[in-house]
């Protein structure tokens, strides 16, 4: 007992040594820390003015290690590529909704930050992923240097990505008759969806083949692709299913998205679609 406190005392009588020199030594007299705030640019002062300050909605497009997968092969957006992704997501996704839903809308109900990368978020099983929704707090979109404005193609797809993550933040505020949907076509979800090609899974009764992953992304990509198509275009996809039952399922899980819409947003679900259509229209012809 005797020796281990001995022991104890030189450690603790060493260290008080250590620490007497060491106050001694001299201390460098400026940090080697950078705390200097970067001067906002006229692209950040747009940010603010048109994501921030209206909504509480933080942009994120310089490169933050923090914010992304590091095991994946991905960079920033471009810088000039930036604001006209964010003009096409104003003008189709906030405007939109702020029209139909009312203008604090987005305000109340929104992610509180949008990550933007510049490439493309390739997985093992040759998938893309095109967005990502974190805890209903964070969105993640990808490709934004390989967006064009003045593409229908490429507009569609890059805003169904925020529609598809925006329903599913939705959601969490306002969960879905998940038993109703569950029961419309429950033999078709299968983790192979990628392997499935569109027509087959219309054949099933899903609107797209990443819908049949599980009911959750069967609801978001519903909603997201009659919000990305116009009346006429949707139709043409009913159209295009020859199997009846797999188009009266459709149908179904269209009236169910409607009804949830109208139930716990007081919200038009065709008029949100058409004032969408609208808005994408000025963003492609601008």
């Amino acid at each position: 007992m005797k020796i281990l406190k001995r022991y104890k005392a030189i450690a603790i009588l060493a260290g008080a040594m250590l620490f007497v020199a060491c106050a001694h030594e001299d201390q460098p007299t400026e940090t080697q820390l950078d705390y200097s705030v970067r001067n906002k640019t006229e692209l950040d002062k747009w940010i603010d003015t048109s994501f921030l300050d209206p909504y509480n909605i933080k942009i994120y497009y310089e490169w933050n290690q923090n914010l992304v997968d590091n095991n994946r092969y991905l960079f920033p957006p471009t810088v000039e590529k930036v604001k006209p992704a964010l003009e096409v997501v104003k003008k189709i996704w906030i405007d939109s909704y702020s029209t139909i839903g009312g203008e604090n809308f987005v305000k109340k109900i929104s992610p509180r930050e949008f990550v933007l990368v510049g490439g493309t978020n390739l997985n093992t099983t040759g998938t893309i992923t095109l967005g990502l929704a974190e805890g209903g707090q964070r969105v993640t979109l990808f490709q934004l240097d390989y967006l064009n404005r003045k593409s229908r193609p490429d507009v569609t797809e890059f805003i169904h990505t925020i529609q598809h993550e925006y329903v599913h933040i939705l959601n969490q505020t306002k969960p879905f008759d998940e038993q109703a949907w569950a029961k419309l076509t429950p033999s078709g979800y299968t983790s192979s969806w990628y392997t499935q090609s569109t027509a087959s899974s219309r054949a099933l009764g899903f609107i797209t083949s990443y819908a049949r992953l599980n009911i959750y992304e069967d609801f978001a990509e519903t909603a997201s692709t009659i919000l990305t198509s116009s009346k006429a275009e949707y139709d043409a996809i009913l159209a295009g299913v020859t199997d009846a039952t797999a188009k009266a399922n459709i149908k179904k899980k269209e009236a169910i998205v409607v009804q949830y819409y109208k139930d716990n947003f007081n919200m038009d679900f065709y008029a949100l679609r058409d004032e969408a259509q609208k808005n994408t229209d000025i963003v492609i012809n601008n």
